[in-house]
């Protein structure tokens, strides 16, 4: 039942849709539509989450994640929607932070700026100085945020269900997706989980082999002053890179080529080896420092890759690039969750007309992103659902090399990551310990030398008891079921056809009283209207030829 605030919610709601010309979801809402959903343009879908406000503006964020449910025009759209919200007043800010302190302000700062600096969706960042003298950014929670994080997601829960009873609604899972977006919007509404993050992103690229760990930064996070509202970490004097990239401050382009290394390298060894990456590597997260450092900020949206996951990706990126469809066709049944029975011939023939667009392209004119995310939208068109963490990397991948892109030009990723990929391949091989690797491949074959006579003996006893049952499921068995049993009836009607007009020919040639007659007459009409009958059924079902 609705509360009197969610009606009232409703009715912004519905506003907004009216004033943007959204009229599907208007009668959605209220109750008056159950087709199939149609998506305004990306940028009237971009304004109307806009409008909505900060969670809606979040549920943009989260869905520019998922090239495997949008379209890239959409993805492109709701991407820009960072930084759109302003900030909340420096007096209402002041008595929230206060609030949340474990200490007075005096005790803890020698400083603290109430005016933000930065403002998103979910929180804004503050700028403010430690009794210590250390410069620290304080992330503060938005007041009041989580009462509309509850009262949004109740009606978003509410459309959701709505939606479900269409094809579309069933083809995404939209229940399900509704649960994912309200457990990551609520894991963002805790700031110790973005700390938690920041600090083992900082941690695993604290060494590396494949690029020099000193160069690049991580914020360090002041666990003590640091709560679900209020997250303070290391302040990191710099800009934003693009803003950064002009000759003055980056010297000759030798500096401008090892910036984009070092993130692609950075990047790479989170998504292939440390399977724990940043999901949203846009500009405004990737800073150059005073002291020529690249700096990775903002935590908050962070994916997780498990180490068959990794493995399979990485022969993806290879199968794209050699334009192997067959492999890729492959590889995308591993990944995953077939929702219909998949037509492999049609996938490969879909990827072959994909793929045939790079073949024999320039290096330079590659885009690996791009190229990803169309082998995403093709499998969805292919009836294949894509796990959530996929849709994050071909995101976080297409941000970092658009990021590249616009601050190196010539940079080109394949050129980058080529020199990474004999090593990659051996430790997806043999692990960073061969001898751990040897000896677990070794257990393995032990058990399985010491269960495969155990289970031979006991399928041969299964043989010989006759005790042996299989299971055999043959996909569309039931279809051809059918079409053998219309077969049968249609022959068996052609008979009883057959048999009318055969007796009423008998009794006709032998008919003496006009009794006979009378039934030879109703015997052949039977014959008749079965016959036509049994003609148009033929016709209808477009196999009489």
């Amino acid at each position: 039942m609705l509360t009197p605030n969610l009606i009232s919610r409703q009715g912004e709601i519905i506003e907004v849709f009216l004033r943007h010309g959204w009229d599907y979801m208007r009668r959605l809402v209220s109750g008056k539509s159950s087709e199939e959903p149609k998506l305004p343009p990306p940028a009237v879908l971009r304004n109307i989450l806009t409008d909505l406000g900060p969670v809606y503006i979040k549920l943009g964020q989260l869905l520019s994640t998922r090239p495997d449910l949008l379209s890239p025009a959409y993805i492109e759209a709701l991407s820009s929607l960072q930084s759109t919200v302003p900030p909340v007043p420096a007096a209402e800010m002041r008595e929230f932070i206060h609030q949340h302190l474990p200490k007075p302000p005096e005790e803890l700062f020698a400083e603290i700026d109430y005016v933000a600096i930065a403002a998103g969706s979910i929180g804004q960042t503050h700028k403010a100085i430690l009794q210590t003298g250390e410069s620290v950014a304080i992330k503060v929670q938005r007041p009041g945020i989580d009462l509309l994080v509850e009262r949004d997601m109740a009606l978003i829960k509410d459309i959701a269900r709505l939606v479900s009873t269409t094809q579309f609604g069933q083809r995404y899972n939209i229940v399900e997706l509704a649960e994912e977006f309200r457990r990551a919007l609520f894991a963002e509404l805790d700031f110790t989980t973005e700390a938690s993050y920041t600090d083992q992103l900082r941690r695993n690229l604290s060494q590396s082999r494949w690029f020099e760990s000193d160069q690049l930064v991580v914020p360090k996070i002041v666990w003590p002053l640091t709560n679900a509202k209020l997250l303070v970490m290391e302040w990191l004097e710099g800009r934003p890179l693009l803003k950064a990239a002009v000759p003055s401050e980056l010297g000759d382009p030798v500096n401008r080529q090892a910036v984009t290394t070092l993130l692609f390298r950075a990047f790479f060894q989170q998504y292939f080896v440390d399977g724990f990456f940043h999901a949203d590597p846009h500009p405004g997260n990737l800073f150059y420092l005073t002291n020529g450092r690249i700096a990775i900020l903002d935590c908050g949206m962070m994916g997780r890759l498990n180490p068959q996951m990794r493995a399979t990706l990485t022969e993806m990126v290879l199968a794209i690039v050699s334009s192997d469809a067959q492999r890729c066709a492959q590889l995308t049944l591993q990944l995953t969750e077939p929702l219909k029975p998949v037509d492999l011939v049609q996938l490969e023939s879909d990827y072959t007309r994909l793929l045939g667009r790079y073949y024999n392209l320039s290096l330079s004119s590659f885009n690996t992103a791009q190229a990803f995310s169309e082998i995403l939208e093709a499998g969805t068109r292919n009836h294949l659902r894509w796990p959530a963490n996929i849709g994050l990397f071909t995101k976080s991948l297409a941000n970092l090399e658009g990021a590249a892109l616009q601050f190196n030009p010539e940079v080109n990723l394949i050129e980058e990551i080529r020199p990474l990929m004999t090593d990659l391949f051996r430790q997806q091989l043999i692990g960073d310990d061969p001898l751990q690797a040897l000896l677990r491949t070794g257990l393995e074959f032990r058990n399985l030398s010491l269960s495969a006579p155990r289970q031979f003996g006991f399928l041969l006893d299964r043989l010989s008891d006759e005790t042996l049952t299989w299971k055999i499921q043959i996909q569309e068995l039931d279809r051809l079921q059918r079409s053998f049993e219309q077969a049968e009836n249609r022959r068996a009607f052609s008979t009883v056809v057959a048999a009318l007009i055969v007796g009423a020919a008998i009794i006709s040639t032998n008919q003496a009283n006009m009794q006979l007659q009378w039934l030879s007459n109703s015997l052949f009409a039977a014959a008749s209207l079965l016959g036509i009958w049994l003609i148009v059924s033929i016709l209808r079902s477009g196999r009489w030829q």
